[in-house]
């Protein structure tokens, strides 16, 4: 099974999008995936790993769901 892990920034408020990220990926994927774990970090970070391979790193303000599922597919 599958194990998705979204890394974010607490201080730049990015908990929200975390959030979002997660159910989109547990409605998305459902028992296909094993997890979906968040990580507070900071600096502006917001990366997601699968199984332990970045596949989403959010870049300047660029934020795209439907991108973090398409490269999580990939995986699943």
């Amino acid at each position: 099974m599958t194990e998705v892990e979204i890394e974010y920034c607490v201080p730049c408020g990015f908990l929200d999008r975390a959030e979002d990220v997660q159910h989109v990926l547990l409605t998305t994927f459902g028992e296909q995936l094993d997890a979906v774990t968040l990580r507070t970090g900071s600096n502006g970070v917001f990366r997601v790993t699968v199984d332990g391979e970045q596949v989403y790193e959010k870049q300047a303000d660029a934020f795209d769901v439907d991108e973090i599922v398409r490269r999580v597919r990939e995986h699943v």
